[in-house]
């Protein structure tokens, strides 16, 4: 575990580093503190420390922390995830919000927390929910995030659960929120993998969209598998022009961090480019 200093546990510095994959800050800005079908079920304190240990393991500095779009065992609240962060200064929260599941009081909660500063963003899980991005009863929350210049972070591509309906969670959904939406900062989370080209055309049509790289796989990536995603952010990122747009994150504990890292290693990028993906964007983005 990093040490304690005033009661807060520390990120890890550059000079702490034995990574030779690249020598600059990481930011992982997609992982969970959920339990997923088919693991082991651990406690909240439990999860956050593995998390933290995962981090200094694969020599993560930062990572943001997303709550979900319902609240039960496997899933913590936004007020749950904020107390277990509070002692470390190099976790983020980004709070999930659902229409079926969330109500006014909880998006007066995330106006608090924005005017606070605790989280840095929100999170919609269009797919999982029958809800398309444009649904107009999202606005509240779109108007939020534009007020506290936050991003909106919205579910993208294939779901994790079968239960999810993938005509919500088309990559091209996101044209019209951006559209009608134009000081609004939104990220689309997976690339909209497997629609890569649809969600490469939003973006460059699309100033104020971004994308992370989060969820490509579950679990490790296989060599052939790997092989195939390098060309498609090759082709992603040539099409697109300067990577100003995309973000690293991993998914984390669905995804493995040591294995997204040397997978991001592989991608033929030049310096400035590997700044801006793996930390700068969101550096920016969500003011950290």
């Amino acid at each position: 575990m990093p040490a304690l200093s005033n009661g807060r546990i520390h990120t890890i510095k550059p000079a702490d580093r034995n990574n030779d994959r690249f020598d600059m800050r990481v930011i992982d800005c997609h992982v969970h503190l959920n339990h997923y079908e088919g693991t082991p079920h651990f406690p909240l304190t439990d999860r956050i420390k593995k998390l933290v240990d995962t981090m200094r393991g694969s020599t993560v500095d930062s990572a943001i922390v997303l709550s979900s779009y319902k609240v039960n065992d496997d899933r913590p609240s936004t007020s749950q995830i904020l107390d277990v962060v509070k002692k470390y200064d190099n976790l983020f929260v980004v709070a999930g919000f659902s229409l079926d599941n969330h109500t006014e009081d909880y998006l007066q909660d995330c106006k608090k927390w924005l005017k606070d500063g605790k989280i840095k963003g929100i999170k919609l899980y269009c797919g999982y929910e029958h809800y398309y991005p444009y649904d107009k009863r999202y606005q509240p929350v779109y108007d939020l995030c534009v007020e506290y210049d936050v991003p909106v972070m919205i579910h993208t591509g294939d779901t994790f659960s079968s239960t999810g309906k993938l005509r919500y969670s088309h990559p091209l959904n996101i044209d019209d929120v951006a559209v009608d939406n134009p000081e609004l900062k939104i990220i689309m989370c997976h690339m909209g993998n497997p629609w890569i080209l649809d969600c490469q055309e939003v973006i460059y049509k699309n100033k104020n969209v971004y994308a992370d790289i989060s969820g490509l796989v579950l679990g490790d990536f296989t060599h052939f598998y790997e092989e195939y995603m390098i060309e498609k952010i090759a082709e992603f990122l040539n099409y697109a022009g300067e990577p100003r747009y995309l973000l690293y994150g991993t998914d984390w504990p669905i995804s493995n961090m040591e294995s997204y890292l040397n997978f991001v290693a592989r991608l033929d990028l030049s310096d400035h480019a590997r700044e801006l993906l793996m930390f700068k964007n969101a550096q920016r983005l969500f003011k950290i």
